[in-house]
């Protein structure tokens, strides 16, 4: 039977099925109310859905009350996010910052076009070069476009960059109660031909400030994953979890899954294995991951082989340097927002020495050596690479994630 759901688009102008998503002048976030969505009674009842989220800890819940005392009143109730939520219905369980959730909102919108761009691009067409001398296709740049646009829809955007256009733009947003946001509109552009998984990544840092911050300072991180399926990954500062949301035949978000914990297992995803030649550390690393028979699952885009770590709920990705073979990642544009992803999942993030999210961002063409995974596995990768993990402490001493 044809649906008579209607999707919504950031200006509230609904779209027919099938049509191609349009971001309009002057968007407005719709309420929750008035987006169709699947009722928690009837997620519970689809295996597809699985169990509601669990009640955050009351201790988690003080906090964030306490934070928020002074300037608004909220109730003391533990609010339950359940799988079946609307995006929408998500946020305002998770957060009361209605900014946020307004600019979380408009950068869905934007992501939903661009999935629906980059399966119908025609990627051999176009190419040109962007100022950090990376090959560009066509639909980079559409993204890049898209995602500009929406954030300054959003009205709550004071600065933006991107990997395509460095220097913070204004957005037109305040600085008080406004958000600044980096992305790379499309990672792995350079697959796309080879329809591959590609995604983009961003990172909200609160007020006007892009530089001289650290990834543990941002109050929200996502990507969007354009797959077999079109997912939107989002994590909050001040909400326990990573949460996935799919994007239905209708045109909404839908909670799917929730990540708190990264577990053990053998799945590695090795990344510039070029390093290898005149790195033996990083060699002596991935023969140990060959000896001890991990499954090997790397694609080449940074997005799935992250992805995969918080899905799956275990394995490590790394991505080492070399004399020879420099660090390609940007700690500002794909490291810092992954990093808070993937922390929030309950994994671990390491440039060899220290958590990413503790980095500070100099200039926003920092770019810096990786690894995500479960916590054994980040002892591994810094044990081997530099002899010592500062994860391995002595019991009763605190541990800096």
């Amino acid at each position: 039977m044809e649906s008579s759901m209607v999707a919504y688009s950031c200006s509230s102008t609904p779209l027919s099925r099938g049509s191609e998503p349009q971001l309009m002048s002057r968007p407005s976030l719709a309420s929750p109310a008035r987006i169709p969505s699947i009722t928690s009674r009837s997620a519970k009842a689809s295996s597809i859905y699985g169990e509601s989220l669990r009640t955050w800890p009351k201790s988690v819940a003080r906090r964030m009350v306490s934070a928020r005392k002074a300037s608004r009143s909220i109730s003391t109730l533990v609010t339950k996010c359940e799988l079946g939520d609307s995006l929408e219905e998500f946020l305002a369980k998770s957060t009361n910052n209605k900014n946020l959730s307004r600019l979380l909102v408009c950068m869905g919108e934007a992501i939903r076009t661009i999935a629906f761009k980059v399966r119908t691009a025609s990627c051999g067409a176009t190419s040109c070069i962007n100022t950090f001398g990376d090959e560009q296709l066509a639909v980079d740049l559409i993204a890049n476009k898209l995602l500009f646009e929406s954030l300054r829809y959003s009205h709550f955007c004071k600065y933006a960059c991107s990997e395509e256009n460095p220097e913070p733009e204004d957005m037109g947003g305040p600085v008080e109660g406004g958000f600044s946001v980096a992305f790379d509109p499309l990672d792995g552009s350079s697959i796309v031909d080879t329809n591959f998984t590609v995604g983009t990544i961003f990172g909200v840092w609160p007020g006007d400030k892009l530089t001289g911050v650290t990834g543990r300072d941002q109050v929200a991180a996502a990507m969007g994953i354009y797959g077999p399926r079109t997912t939107y990954v989002l994590a909050l500062k001040d909400a326990p979890g990573t949460h996935e949301f799919l994007l239905m035949d209708e045109g909404k978000w839908q909670h799917v899954k929730d990540t708190t914990e990264i577990g053990e297992g053998k799945l590695f995803s090795p990344g510039n294995l070029r390093a290898t030649f005149d790195n033996p550390e990083y060699e002596k690393l991935i023969n140990y991951y060959v000896s001890e028979k991990y499954t090997l699952r790397y694609t080449g885009g940074m997005v799935p082989d992250v992805n995969q770590i918080i899905v799956k709920e275990k394995g490590i990705f790394t991505n080492v340097i070399s004399p020879t073979s420099k660090a390609k990642l940007r700690l500002l544009f794909e490291v810092a927002p992954l990093g808070m992803l993937v922390e929030k999942a309950g994994g671990y993030s390491s440039d060899g020495k220290q958590s990413v999210l503790d980095k500070v961002i100099s200039f926003v063409d920092e770019r810096t050596q990786v690894a995500y995974g479960s916590k054994n596995e980040i002892i591994r990768f810094e044990e081997t690479l530099y002899g010592s993990s500062r994860l391995n402490v002595p019991v009763g001493a605190t541990l800096k994630a």
